[in-house]
């Protein structure tokens, strides 16, 4: 899985989209790590809310989306 990233201010994290959106965006979401914390977005919403989440509850969902025990 590659990534693209995108940051539109340069006080702000640099979000990552997967490759697997596609090239119109698709369905996807854009993720930002900061120390401590992992901030999630919808990529055709960038104003829109951003949920944050501790780096192991990531963790737990990325295990939880490729099928692996949580």
């Amino acid at each position: 899985m590659n990534t693209e990233e995108s940051s539109v201010d340069p006080q702000e994290p640099a979000w990552f989209t997967s490759s697997y959106s596609g090239a119109e965006g698709g369905q996807c979401v854009e993720v930002a790590f900061t120390s401590g914390a992992v901030h999630i977005r919808d990529s055709k919403d960038r104003s829109g809310p951003v949920l944050t989440v501790t780096p192991e509850a990531w963790a737990g969902l990325v295990r939880l989306a490729a099928g692996q025990q949580v």
